[in-house]
C-alpha cells in the first residue's frame, strides 16, 4: 500500500489572479444559502476592488494547496468611528474539500497574530443564524456570543439571526497609538 503523499500548503496575501477561485468559493454561498447576505454575486472587478480597499489596513489571505486556492480569509473593520479603530470583524470561506480540516483555524491564526502584531484589541465575527458551522467553530476558537439580532435578514423566503460574536487579543489595554496599517 502506498503512503499518500503530502500536500503543500502556503497561507499568503491574496492577489488579482485569486479572484476567480475566491469567487468560484464564494459564489455557492450567495447563490445557495444565507451564510452571505448578499443576493448577488460580485464581478471579479468588484470583488477585486473589495480586497484592494480592505488591505490598505488589514490582511486578506489566501490558503493555497498544490498551487490551488481551497480558502481565504479577510479582516476588515467593526465600524467606522475612529475610537473603533482597534477592533476587526473577521471572515473567512473554505472550499468544500478544504473544510474540517484546519485550514480555518490556519487562516484565523495567521490573521490574529498579524492584527494583535498591528495593534488591534478586538476581533468581531457577523455570523447568520443559518450558519450552525461557522457558530461552532468561532465558539472553538475563543469567540463568544455578544449580540443577537432576530430575524433582520431575510433571503432565500425566510428569515435569519444576525449574531455577533467577539474575542479578545492579547494586547496592552489602553493603546498610545492607532493600530498600523497592513
Amino acid at each position: 500500500m502506498q503512503k499518500k503523499e503530502a500536500m503543500a500548503m502556503t497561507i499568503r496575501d491574496a492577489v488579482a489572479a485569486d479572484v476567480p477561485a475566491m469567487l468560484a468559493i464564494y459564489a455557492p454561498f450567495v447563490r445557495e444559502t444565507a451564510v452571505s447576505f448578499e443576493y448577488e454575486v460580485p464581478s471579479e472587478a468588484e470583488f477585486w476592488q473589495r480586497i484592494q480597499a480592505h488591505r490598505k489596513i488589514l490582511p486578506w489571505l489566501v490558503c493555497e494547496e498544490d498551487g490551488r486556492v481551497i480558502g481565504y480569509a479577510y479582516a476588515g473593520l467593526a465600524f467606522e468611528r475612529a475610537a473603533y479603530r482597534w477592533n476587526a470583524e473577521i471572515s473567512c470561506y473554505l472550499a468544500p474539500e478544504a473544510r474540517r480540516r484546519g485550514i480555518g483555524r490556519q487562516l484565523y491564526r495567521k490573521i490574529e497574530t498579524t492584527l494583535t502584531a498591528l495593534g488591534y484589541r478586538k476581533l468581531f465575527a457577523v455570523v447568520t443564524s443559518a450558519n450552525d458551522a461557522s457558530l461552532a467553530f468561532h465558539q472553538a476558537l475563543g469567540f463568544h456570543e455578544t449580540a443577537r439580532f432576530p430575524a433582520v435578514g431575510f433571503k432565500l423566503g425566510q428569515w435569519y439571526d444576525v449574531v455577533w460574536l467577539e474575542k479578545q487579543l492579547p494586547t496592552e489595554e489602553n493603546p498610545k497609538n492607532f493600530p498600523k496599517p497592513y
